[in-house]
């Protein structure tokens, strides 16, 4: 086990700011016995209430998860980070190239590549490849003597961008991860895709959600969608500005429910339904996955950030029963890195709900799709200490998880 687990650094920060637990917890918008079982270590802790908490200390969300974790990282886990970080404060007047850089179209098979690697939680790979990548396709960026080349690299490189941004924020770099949005920006306002600079602007988003800025994050968000609307003008908006538009209404819903205003998350996640239905199935553009499986995924999100964890797990029944399933099973083919964040959440709620066989099942599972973005993920540790905590058999199937995970 680790010296102190997230609910003794709660603690610990609430006490410095002579806060009783009744106080805290009306600022963070709790109960007051549910922020005692996170401080007890028996709750885990929801990436919602970790937004509360954090803006509530005035402190970011790291000094309670503990992130970044590198006590029990492997050196390779970690080993892109110092490169990285170096790209990204040149960005603008890159190293020099010890020789000239690959064509455009082989740098762009390579960043797809990366892409998919992001989309599938392979981060310890994607990053090994993305510092040179970066290097490359900004010289290419800078020094294209033809417009629509140069606009094409900057569009890959924001992808690139984007995929620093996941590694960063992944393993717990916040820090580091705002920089690379922000670079994310740089290159999509020089690509010249609308789109793409929406995506830039809704990565943005993210990171206030995390910070727990929900009202910034909702105003962003809503002139995004009418920034795509206002794209698609009179016409029928395309695939690719349906799965962004999409994106965007289902963050919506992540945020209504995180600030406590149910009725709205409900309203958005039924304008992402009706979006979702226009398409023939999940898709991936701009990396952003939607389609009806991501809407039910952030269904369940929603009310487990709202605290409604019973009612997610019985949607989960309800839609296994079409399936003839005891309870929902993803289809083949959802990404990842997706498919592991959805398996954290609902082990998060069966542990909320007292099962805990069913919580460190869907542990198991996540841990199997996709193992590095499951042992970094904050909602693991927490699910996992709390499962050591209240194990009075002391079952070594278990803590052999939570030594994996770092707890």
């Amino acid at each position: 086990m680790t010296d102190q687990h997230v609910g003794q650094r709660i603690r610990a920060l609430r006490k410095a700011r002579s806060l009783t637990v009744q106080q805290l917890a009306g600022r963070a918008s709790c109960s007051t016995s549910l922020l005692q079982k996170v401080e007890n270590g028996s709750r885990p802790l929801t990436p919602g209430l970790l937004a509360q908490l954090a803006a509530a200390f005035h402190v970011g969300p790291e000094q309670i998860t503990g992130q970044p974790y590198m006590g029990d990282a492997e050196p390779e886990d970690q080993a892109a980070i110092p490169e990285l970080r170096r790209v990204l404060l040149t960005f603008d007047s890159p190293d020099d190239l010890g020789q000239p850089a690959r064509p455009l179209p082989v740098l762009a098979a390579e960043m797809d590549h990366v892409t998919q690697m992001r989309q599938d939680g392979q981060y310890v790979q994607m990053g090994a490849l993305l510092p040179g990548l970066l290097t490359e396709l900004t010289h290419v960026a800078l020094t294209a003597r033809d417009e629509e080349q140069q606009r094409r690299a900057y569009w890959w490189l924001a992808r690139g961008y984007r995929a620093t941004n996941s590694l960063a924020h992944k393993l717990g770099y916040h820090d580091m991860s705002l920089t690379a949005v922000e670079r994310v920006h740089w290159a999509a306002d020089r690509s010249g895709d609308p789109l793409m600079q929406v995506t830039a602007a809704y990565l943005r988003a993210g990171a206030m959600v995390r910070m727990g800025a929900f009202g910034s994050a909702r105003r962003l968000l809503e002139a995004l969608s009418g920034e795509v609307d206002r794209i698609a003008s009179e016409e029928a908006l395309t695939e690719p500005q349906l799965a962004v538009q999409g994106a965007v209404l289902l963050k919506l819903a992540i945020v209504e429910a995180r600030d406590g205003r149910p009725e709205q998350a409900a309203q958005r996640l039924a304008e992402a339904r009706a979006a979702a239905g226009m398409l023939r199935s999940d898709t991936t553009h701009y990396e952003m996955s939607f389609g009806p499986t991501n809407v039910r995924i952030h269904e369940v999100a929603a009310m487990i950030d709202m605290g409604d964890t019973e009612q997610a797990l019985a949607r989960l029944r309800e839609w296994g029963a079409e399936q003839d399933r005891t309870e929902w099973e993803l289809p083949a083919g959802i990404a990842a890195e997706r498919a592991s964040h959805h398996h954290i959440d609902v082990a998060a709620a069966r542990l909320t709900e007292g099962d805990r066989r069913g919580a460190f099942a869907d542990l198991a599972v996540a841990r199997g799709i996709s193992p590095v973005h499951t042992r970094f993920h904050p909602t693991v540790r927490h699910t996992a200490e709390a499962l050591v905590r209240l194990d009075r058999r002391q079952d070594d199937t278990i803590a052999g998880f939570a030594r994996w995970a770092g707890v």
